[in-house]
């Protein structure tokens, strides 16, 4: 079954992505988890998100399209990217979440079972 894991990352975390002093180790641990995921044969698919002030949010009110910038959530955490993995059950997705470099750093990663699409 597949399930994405979602990394929700502190504002400190995510700012090591572009501090100069910080973005080698940052990239490291991403590049070391994403490896080891793939290692084991059960990555689909993942990415990593621009910054938050990069995204656009769209709503239908009455039919017109409204569209917001920023991030629809003003949460402290910041959505920094995400994985989809394909294992047996939710507590083999919930050992490979526990080492998403976001929860190591005290970020959150929210697992998700997907909905199996008709084909």
């Amino acid at each position: 079954m597949n399930y994405t894991i979602l990394a929700y990352e502190t504002a400190d975390a995510y700012a090591a992505r572009t501090d100069p002093n910080k973005q080698e180790n940052y990239r490291a641990g991403w590049m070391a988890y994403t490896q080891v995921l793939r290692e084991a044969g059960i990555m689909v698919t993942g990415a990593g998100l621009q910054a938050p002030d990069t995204s656009t949010t769209v709503k239908l009110h009455n039919g017109q399209r409204l569209v917001q910038d920023g991030p629809y959530a003003d949460t402290k955490e910041q959505l920094g990217g995400f994985y989809i993995i394909n294992v047996p059950d939710l507590d083999t997705a919930l050992g490979w979440a526990a080492r998403c470099p976001a929860a190591v750093a005290g970020g959150v990663v929210e697992v998700r079972p997907n909905i199996q699409m008709p084909s």
